[in-house]
């Protein structure tokens, strides 16, 4: 949610005011899916959310002054003060689209290290900073500066009335009442975002969906949560349980999460709007500048309501449209006109561990995606939702230890579902994308490095954790190291399942 927002408290009337402005934008959004143009290029983009680290490997809630140390308008804040976003700018995938992708990253990255390290801070992508503990998350130190930031704190507790359990049950167990969000600015993700013509638009989020589960564990990178050893990407449940509007007494009656899955396959974008609605009270009914409300020259509605609404219901798969912008003249020049376009927002990865291991986790879900879309017979056609379902939250508990269920294979282990099945495709998907061949062999080799040594971010920092408090090291010490070793491993760019243990 990038939006910024005036308010942190609305009035009874407003919201029912913004009800209905909802209920107008989705007819407006549904006329112009019926007659509207929209951009088809198929463009890739890419979102990173990073950690700040100081020299003893603890979260630096440091974002102001690195942001201005890096001085970039690609690097903005996040919810913590110890994050900060890389929004990279959208590319062509095929080709060398990939490789393209990996360079710039690496240098944006690079730069941007080297001047955060001025300010006290270093860049870190991992989905959970293993060091994180307690008393990061006290007191209102935690939150960045923004209205917006501050408005979702008090929305959300608001809406649920009391504070916030995280409740996790892995190899450890962890009981932690939060008395704010704060939890949730511990999650850090790549975001990939992959343009989509309307006509595909319901394919392609169902294929997404449907890969979820081993999608999460061929890269899953976040198994600790304030020092203890939960799931293999105990991001899944810690951001669910972080902003979860609901108490116990709704969760029981069945009331969906704010977070959440989904519970049916679709035809196309528009019933994924018309669930935000159904389903979802707006936490933030801001009244948008009439600049804002103001449809673009190609008549494209540009909806505000119903984006902003849409910023709030955390699907992993979110679905995005985009009503363009106008050519607009500045002092720097001219910005070129966008024309309306939709994407698939994929949410579930979580960041790092390299930028070579990011890139592999994009051409696998692109490539996959592609191939599943182009086939006759297709996995949501024969596996119900709440299959693809269970088998993510499978995989995020138990990463490449985990048993899934596919059409045609039936209950198997993800490595051999990815190894045998799932990697070969994503190759074949690649190659539908025009991808260069020995680009698209270079990161299918990194995958495969991972499911055939067992080892990827989640499993090289279980192991380490393990190989270090062995040693004699306590918990805290242990971490403490482990994280630098994490990050040596990360600035090398060596993928991570070539990574040594301690």
């Amino acid at each position: 949610m990038g939006t910024e927002v005036e308010s942190s408290t609305y009035t009874r009337s407003e919201r029912t005011r913004y009800r209905e402005r909802l209920e107008a934008s989705l007819e407006e959004l549904k006329a112009y899916l019926a007659a509207g143009e929209f951009s088809d290029a198929g463009r890739i983009g890419l979102e990173l959310e990073l950690n700040l680290v100081d020299e003893d490997h603890q979260p630096a809630p440091l974002n102001h002054e690195v942001l201005a140390a890096i001085d970039d308008p690609a690097f903005q804040t996040e919810l913590g003060r110890y994050n900060i976003e890389l929004n990279h700018p959208s590319l062509t995938i095929h080709g060398h689209g990939l490789k393209d992708l990996e360079e710039s990253l690496r240098a944006e990255l690079d730069r941007a290290d080297d001047r955060a390290v001025r300010a006290g801070a270093h860049l870190y992508a991992v989905g959970i900073l293993p060091t994180l503990d307690g008393e990061d998350l006290a007191g209102e130190g935690w939150i960045s500066e923004g209205n917006r930031y501050a408005a979702l704190n008090t929305a959300v507790l608001e809406a649920r009335g009391e504070d916030i359990l995280i409740d996790i049950e892995g190899p450890e167990h962890l009981s932690y009442y939060a008395k704010d969000i704060a939890p949730e600015s511990t999650c850090t993700s790549m975001q990939l975002h992959l343009e989509v013509s309307r006509e595909r638009f319901g394919p392609v989020w169902n294929a997404a969906q449907s890969i979820a589960g081993p999608q999460v564990a061929l890269s899953a990178n976040s198994p600790m949560f304030l020092g203890a050893r939960l799931w293999a990407e105990t991001r899944i449940p810690v951001f669910q349980q972080a902003v979860d509007t609901r108490g116990p007494e709704l969760a029981r009656q069945g009331v969906r999460p704010r977070v959440w899955f989904g519970e049916r396959w679709i035809q196309g974008i528009e019933d994924l709007f018309e669930e935000n609605i159904a389903f979802f009270p707006a936490l933030l009914p801001e009244r948008p500048s009439p600049e804002a409300a103001a449809p673009r020259a190609s008549g494209a509605p540009a909806l505000p309501e119903l984006l902003l609404h849409n910023g709030t219901v955390y699907r992993w798969n979110r679905p995005i449209f985009d009503p363009g912008r106008d050519e607009r003249t500045t002092e720097t020049g001219t910005i070129p006109a966008l024309p309306a376009n939709l994407r698939v927002e994929n949410r579930l990865l979580p960041a790092g561990p390299t930028v070579v291991d990011m890139v592999a986790n994009a051409a696998f879900f692109f490539g996959l995606v592609r191939y599943l879309v182009d086939r006759e017979e297709n996995p949501w056609e024969r596996m119900s939702f709440a299959v693809a379902r269970t088998n993510f939250y499978e995989c995020a508990r138990h990463g490449l230890n985990a048993s899934v269920y596919w059409p045609g294979y039936g209950d198997l282990p993800v490595t051999e579902l990815l190894d045998r099945h799932l990697l070969p495709a994503a190759r074949h998907g690649l190659e539908l994308l025009d991808v260069d061949d020995a680009v698209a062999d270079g990161y299918l080799d990194v995958l495969t490095g991972r499911t055939r040594t067992g080892q990827n971010g989640s499993t090289w920092m279980t192991r380490s954790l393990a190989r270090l408090e062995d040693a004699g090291l306590s918990r805290g010490r242990a971490l403490a190291r482990l994280v630098r070793d994490y990050g040596e491993h990360m600035r090398s760019g060596e993928p991570v399942h070539t990574w040594p243990l301690p």
